[in-house]
């Protein structure tokens, strides 16, 4: 007995439709909001002298961390300038801090719901779970709908695939303060709002940056899925380096690629650790 096939695709592609048409306006604030924020970090890192930039980068990586960081910091993005991959460098991290930036303003507050209540935690827990085990590449289709080519739907699906780190980390921290701490807050009559910023976020804060140091690297590997719909850096190279089999081209821009990676992993990490001097 033949069972009939359920219409899964055609409903996905009448919902896709629907809110295209009904929700028109909607997607294109969103698109100028994204398209702002990338436009303006990319203005920030491009139009400063390289120089001037590094400099600031390895001062950060230095106050941050340790000397190593910096000078490593400094021999690293050298290494990118010399290879003439300068700016698409900084169009790629325009790219991922944008999609991380938003990654986190979404995140951590539904990852504090998760937190306080558990109807909301077995509400997202699924959907988070969809969210990281879907192919990379199916987010790109609904965004290209919604939002043409170019550089804001390589935001949007890097936001879709990297959020969820954020969300449940977020959720697992605040879950670990100790139960005696917020009961000694209730006792001194503390609000939650009170409870919450004084007590559970400092606390959580350590988990909370895990989950955004991995969503962070997580929005750095859609930096070459993306440039497959239009969104340009060093994406962009390593993609055109595979289609005409230029192995050379293709390494140096994923040398690039890793530079800013173990810069933004080691400047996350190192971000709340206490300072030795």
């Amino acid at each position: 007995m033949d069972i009939p096939k359920l219409p899964l695709g055609r409903g996905v592609e009448w919902l896709e439709n629907w809110l295209t048409t009904y929700f028109g306006p909607v997607f294109k604030f969103i698109l100028n909001v994204i398209s702002g924020m990338v436009e303006g970090i990319e203005t920030i890192l491009t139009v400063p002298p390289t120089l001037v930039l590094i400099v600031i980068i390895a001062a950060l990586a230095y106050w941050i961390g340790k000397w190593r960081m910096a000078l490593f910091a400094v021999i690293g993005l050298l290494l990118i300038d010399n290879l003439g991959l300068w700016n698409p460098s900084m169009q790629s991290l325009a790219l991922v801090l944008t999609a991380s930036i938003l990654a986190v303003i979404i995140g951590v507050p539904i990852g504090i719901l998760c937190a306080q209540s558990n109807g909301v935690k077995n509400t997202v827990t699924p959907i988070l779970d969809f969210m990281q085990t879907m192919p990379a590449f199916v987010y790109l289709l609904p965004a290209v709908s919604f939002f043409s080519l170019g550089v804001v739907p390589g935001v949007i699906a890097s936001i879709i695939f990297a959020i969820p780190p954020t969300i449940r980390l977020t959720n697992l921290g605040i879950r670990q303060v100790s139960s005696e701490l917020v009961e000694a807050a209730d006792a001194f009559g503390s609000t939650p709002t009170q409870k919450l910023i004084k007590l559970q976020l400092p606390i959580a804060m350590p988990t909370i940056m895990a989950g955004v140091n991995q969503t962070i690297m997580l929005s750095l590997s859609m930096v070459v899925i993306s440039s497959m719909i239009g969104a340009q850096g060093v994406g962009a190279l390593v993609y055109r380096a595979v289609s005409q089999a230029k192995t050379g081209a293709g390494f140096e821009a994923g040398i690039a690629i890793v530079i800013i990676a173990i810069l933004l992993d080691r400047l996350t990490q190192n971000a709340l650790k206490p300072k030795k001097r």
